[in-house]
């Protein structure tokens, strides 16, 4: 039996890759925050599947709240062999305008939140000596983003976080990856002027907007192809090269 618990699993990203899992034959525990109503409406998509799918919410910055989340994904399903971090949020606006909380919360959601995800499947993985985690960072945490240092800085953060276990947890037979997309239509860009899309689509060589349904597809191959770890996919259109 294949189990997958998937962060973030409310958001455009997060659905559409629930759904590759489901598809994949893939049994799957969906985390949000405030998202509920999506979630369960993907966890309804999943059982029309033949999925078992369980929808938990959690405050991912909450050590506690993360045990709970792992707890009650594997009393539901088993042992979670795969673990997706999809979880994030954004902030934009000048460097020397963001207050430290400001700071503080983007590290919390961002960064945090995939380490106490990491550590906390690990402890299963380790004793079953098999697993594979795939972190959702961006191309922004490759390049940096004007007006986006934070979310850059903590993108960057997660890159470093998947190459280092990678090598830590290759040895126990835990593959560890990485998925940096570009410009993707997804809610979290809704915040973006018309203009600003067209710019950033003129800027990608493939000359258009990504799907959530391009960015799950890497991940889902990530997850699977059992000689590849360690690995930064960039789904970006060619933005980054």
């Amino acid at each position: 039996m294949k189990n997958v618990l998937i962060t973030g699993a409310s958001g455009g990203i997060g659905k559409a890759i629930a759904l590759a899992f489901g598809r994949a034959g893939y049994d799957v525990a969906l985390h949000y925050r405030t998202g509920e109503t999506s979630a369960r409406e993907t966890a309804v998509q999943l059982q029309d599947m033949g999925r078992r799918a369980v929808c938990i919410p959690a405050d991912l910055a909450d050590e506690a709240q993360v045990e709970a989340l792992f707890t009650e994904a594997e009393t539901a399903l088993g042992f979670i062999g795969t673990l997706v971090n999809c979880a994030g949020v954004g902030w934009r606006g000048l460097f020397t305008d963001m207050t430290l909380a400001e700071w503080e919360q983007i590290l919390r959601v961002d960064l945090t939140s995939v380490f106490l995800c990491c550590r906390r499947a690990l402890i299963p993985m380790l004793r079953e000596h098999r697993g594979s985690i795939v972190n959702i960072s961006s191309m922004w945490g490759q390049v940096g983003a004007s007006c986006e240092a934070a979310y850059s800085a903590a993108k960057a953060g997660v890159i470093g976080l998947t190459k280092a276990l990678a090598k830590e947890e290759g040895p126990s037979g835990i593959r560890v990856n990485c998925v940096a997309p570009g410009v993707i239509d997804t809610p979290m860009n809704a915040g973006l002027t018309p203009q600003d899309m067209e710019a950033l689509q003129e800027e990608t060589p493939l000359m258009r907007i990504g799907t959530p349904e391009e960015v799950a597809q890497s991940v889902l191959l990530l997850a699977e192809n059992e000689f590849i770890t360690g690995q930064v996919l960039g789904v970006s259109g060619g933005f980054v090269i």
